[in-house]
């Protein structure tokens, strides 16, 4: 093998390490701010991830950087979610567990973000646009199997979860998973196959 390939193969190696740091760092990232919110020091989110500090800054120098990326991250989490594998309350709950601690980290955006509200705005648009879809599908495969009522829009029920997690940073005895899960137990249909 001559000098140039074992610098390539040494080249892409790094590169492949900085990818796997970065995914961990917002891997890391998440869990924090779903814990702890957007202002969380670094050094907890580098000894999550087991990194050092130095390793956070270099993938990303600002925090409006990193919420940024953590917000980009789980939203391509949240996108890439597959029906299949489980029953469709299972999907939906798996997915809207997932979904409801997005929603901390997303709720802090705004303040990371600053006076940048146009961006923020964008951001906004680009989970709207990704997410709704993905939940219609979940929906639809829990109302072809006769398991949800057909009459709930994928929007309205983001909206709607959305509004039950808006308290949980502000009251802390505020259970948003719980209220989270009554508003689901209103998707199914009732038994003799009537809805509510």
């Amino acid at each position: 093998m001559s000098s140039a390939d074992e610098e390539a193969g040494a080249g892409r190696r790094k590169r492949s390490d900085a990818r796997r740091n970065a995914q961990i760092v917002l891997d890391a990232a998440a869990t924090v701010f779903a814990r702890a919110g957007v202002d969380a020091p670094v050094r907890d989110i580098a000894a999550e991830a087991g990194v050092g500090m130095g390793t956070v800054y270099r993938h990303f120098p600002t925090r409006p950087d990193l919420v940024v990326a953590v917000f980009r991250h789980q939203v391509d989490g949240l996108a890439a979610e597959t029906v299949a594998a489980q029953a469709p309350e299972e999907a939906l709950r798996s997915w809207v567990a997932r979904f409801t601690d997005f929603l901390v980290t997303k709720h802090g955006l705004a303040e990371a973000l600053h006076s940048d509200q146009a961006g923020f705005e964008s951001l906004h648009a680009e989970f709207v646009d990704r997410l709704v879809p993905v939940l219609g599908e979940l929906l639809q495969a829990g109302v072809d199997a006769g398991r949800f009522r057909a009459d709930v829009r994928p929007l309205d029920l983001m909206i709607s979860i959305g509004n039950l997690c808006i308290g949980a940073g502000t009251f802390p005895d505020y259970r948003a998973r719980h209220m989270v899960d009554v508003l689901l137990a209103g998707l199914s249909v009732q038994p003799g196959g009537g809805e509510d």
